[in-house]
């Protein structure tokens, strides 16, 4: 069963900087095309590093403290309560970070269910993911310094 009160933390992220707790909600439930997740971060913890989607469109509303957020227009603190909105492409760009003393706690709900390309200006990557329901499937990173030309490595077909 899955629970906002009683959360079952599936999705544990360990990186100095970007330590938080998810569940994935939707996926516990056994949706399969739209994704809920909880998210708890602990004090001085950023979520995620700063993205865009292309395919997905999320909403996000503050359950617990006063997360700082981060868009094209800068920062700014939200409020308990809060619900924001980040559209698909580069004005829906987002980052969520706890400045405070205390654990923060929000839900973002997604659209989901189709591959998904995200985008990470500040390094410079794009994200390919598959959004199975169950989870698995494709999730590779890239540098976009690294793109090749759409040709590059193909050999036109032998004659026969």
């Amino acid at each position: 069963m899955a629970s906002i009160e009683e959360p079952r933390f599936d999705e544990p992220r360990g990186q100095p900087g970007f330590r938080a707790l998810r569940a994935r909600l939707s996926r516990q439930a056994g949706s399969e095309r739209l994704g809920m997740s909880l998210w708890e971060l602990p004090p001085g913890e950023a979520a995620y590093p700063y993205h865009y989607h292309l395919a997905e469109e999320e909403l996000v509303i503050v359950l617990q403290g006063e997360p700082s957020l981060r868009t094209p227009a800068g920062w700014r603190e939200l409020r308990q309560g809060e619900v924001v909105s980040f559209p698909r492409g580069e004005d829906g760009g987002h980052q969520i970070l706890n400045r405070t003393g205390e654990a923060v706690r929000f839900v973002a709900i997604s659209t989901s269910g189709e591959p998904d390309l995200v985008m990470y200006p500040d390094s410079g990557k794009l994200g390919a993911f598959e959004r199975l329901p169950e989870g698995g499937g494709l999730r590779a990173m890239f540098r976009l310094a690294d793109a090749v030309d759409y040709h590059d490595g193909e050999d036109p077909p032998a004659e026969r």
